[in-house]
C-alpha cells in the first residue's frame, strides 16, 4: 500500500530552482546513522549467508526480495524530497546497489540514464542512498551540472571495470564541463534528474562504498521499448496504470517475491536488447 503525502515541504524554493538549474542535490539527509548501519549489516549478513558478494541476480529490483530495501523505498525523508520535487503520486522503477570493494578499480563510466532505460518522462528523480562512506577517495558520484537539458552522445568500451553493461562512456571532453563530486556520509542522499551526466571512480579506500540507488518518477511515466514493465506505487495514486506493481515481501526472500524479481529482471534484461540498437544499456 502506498503511503498518504506528509504535507511538507523539506526542500526550500531555492534548492527547488537549483534541482530545475542544474540537475541535482546533495548532500541531503534521509536515513539516521543507525539506520544506514542497520541496512549495511542486513545486507553483509545476507552476503555472508550466500559465501560471496552480493551478485547480479539480486542486485537490481531488490525491494521485491528484502523487507529492508521496501522500508528504505518507501522512507518519508526520502519521499517528502521526491515529492517537492515532482508531486505527491509517485512511483519507484528499481532498485540498484552499487557496491565498489575496498581497493578497487571499478568505476562508472560517465552517462545520462534516461537515454537508454525507455522511459517517457523528463522528470525521472535518481536517490543516490550511502550505506558506507562515499568520499571521494572511496569513489563518489560526481555529475556535470546542467547537463539534463541536453542529449549527449555515447559509445559502447565494455571496459572491464566499468560496472556499467556495456562499458558506456560519454563522447563529449568531460574535462572541459567542470564535474561537481558529491560526497556523502552513511545515511545521507544525493538527487539528480535522470537525464544528468553522472559517473564515479575507483574506491582507493580500505573499506567498501556501498550505494542503493532509487529510480522515482510520477505515475504518469511510460514504458517505451517492452509491453510490460515494473514499477512500485510508494506515494498517492496510480490513475494510469502503466506498470505492474509487484508484492511487497512480507519477509525477506519471500518466495512470492523471489519469484516476481525473477520475472521483473527478465523483463529488464528484455528492456536492454529492446534499447541496444538506439544506444545502450540499463546497469545490471
Amino acid at each position: 500500500m502506498a503511503t498518504a503525502s506528509t504535507g511538507k515541504n523539506v526542500l526550500s524554493s531555492e534548492q527547488v530552482e537549483r534541482y530545475r538549474n542544474d540537475g541535482y542535490l546533495a548532500p541531503l539527509p534521509a536515513l539516521t546513522s543507525v539506520q544506514a548501519a542497520d541496512a549495511r549489516a542486513k545486507l553483509e549478513a545476507h552476503e555472508k549467508s550466500l559465501g560471496h558478494p552480493l551478485g547480479p541476480g539480486q542486485r537490481t529490483k531488490s525491494h521485491y526480495l528484502f523487507t529492508w530495501v521496501d522500508e528504505i523505498m518507501r522512507n518519508d525523508a526520502i519521499l517528502d524530497v521526491v515529492e517537492d520535487l515532482i508531486g505527491p503520486n509517485i512511483l519507484c522503477w528499481g532498485t540498484i546497489f552499487w557496491i565498489k570493494e575496498a581497493r578497487s578499480p571499478s568505476y562508472v563510466g560517465w552517462h545520462q540514464d534516461l537515454q537508454y532505460w525507455g522511459l517517457k518522462t523528463e522528470d525521472l528523480v535518481n536517490v543516490w542512498v550511502a550505506l558506507a562512506p562515499a568520499s571521494e577517495e572511496a569513489g563518489c558520484m560526481s555529475v556535470l551540472p546542467g547537463t539534463q537539458h541536453e542529449q549527449l552522445e555515447h559509445v559502447e568500451t565494455y571496459h572491464e571495470d566499468n560496472m556499467l553493461t556495456r562499458g558506456q562512456e560519454l563522447t563529449l571532453d568531460v574535462n572541459g564541463r567542470t564535474p561537481v563530486a558529491m560526497p556523502l556520509e552513511p545515511g545521507e542522499i544525493s538527487v539528480h534528474n535522470g537525464r544528468l551526466a553522472h559517473g564515479s571512480g575507483p574506491n582507493t579506500t580500505d573499506d567498501r562504498r556501498i550505494g542503493l540507488s532509487l529510480q522515482y518518477m510520477p505515475t504518469s511515466a511510460k514504458q517505451t521499448l517492452v509491453d510490460w514493465d515494473t514499477a512500485s506505487l510508494v506515494r498517492g495514486v496510480d490513475e494510469y496504470g502503466h506498470f505492474d506493481h509487484g508484492p511487497r515481501p512480507e519477509f525477506d526472500l519471500d518466495p512470492v517475491g523471489v519469484e516476481f524479481q525473477k520475472r521483473a529482471n527478465a523483463a529488464l534484461r528484455d528492456l536492454i536488447y529492446a534499447g541496444a540498437e538506439q544506444q545502450v544499456d540499463p546497469t545490471l
